[in-house]
């Protein structure tokens, strides 16, 4: 079993107090967490045992395991294990998106012949409160596109797994507390 818990102590039953009800931002997704000042904490005595669910898509096999890679199991020291689901076709994608619920969904803006673009700009469009999307592109003048099609983050080719962990890292805290 897993967890995602962004770095925030675990508070003791007396930490979160009158202070935390204040100042927590928002009920995440689930009912086991919470942000107090824009971090993950828990909420005492309730277990935090979840997967961080990742979608990545692209028709190249080396572009999905190098995402694979470069986040990897544990991208920060206070994030914990991820699953991956990779896809290789659009079909398979929607297929996933109506079967499962993403934490974050990874795409390749260079796949062919569906990319990563076209496809961001359908989900956004057709999915009640869709998952963060992070779109990785080849070329600099693509990220007026990335940006039309609603894309939440964008990195480009080729991959820097320094840059990939920050941009998804980044994108799921804002994406928690909105």
């Amino acid at each position: 079993m897993s967890h995602f818990i962004r770095a925030c102590p675990t508070p003791t039953a007396g930490s979160l107090g009158a202070t935390a009800t204040a100042t927590a931002t928002a009920v995440v997704g689930w009912d086991r967490l919470v942000t107090i000042a824009g971090r993950w904490a828990t909420i005492e005595g309730v277990s935090t045992d979840r997967v961080l669910k990742v979608l990545i898509y692209s028709d190249d096999s080396t572009v999905r395991h190098s995402v694979r890679v470069s986040l990897g199991n544990q991208p920060a020291a206070d994030v914990v294990e991820v699953d991956y689901l990779e896809c290789a076709t659009e079909p398979a994608v929607v297929a996933a998106m109506d079967k499962k619920r993403f934490d974050l969904v990874i795409l390749d803006g260079e796949a062919v012949p569906s990319g990563g673009l076209g496809i961001t700009r359908a989900l956004k469009d057709e999915i009640f409160n869709c998952p963060p999307i992070l779109v990785i592109v080849g070329r600099d003048a693509d990220k007026w596109l990335a940006t039309w099609s609603g894309a939440d983050a964008i990195i480009m080719h080729p991959i820097d797994p320094r840059a990939l962990v920050k941009a998804a890292l980044d994108v799921l805290d804002a994406h928690s507390v909105s």
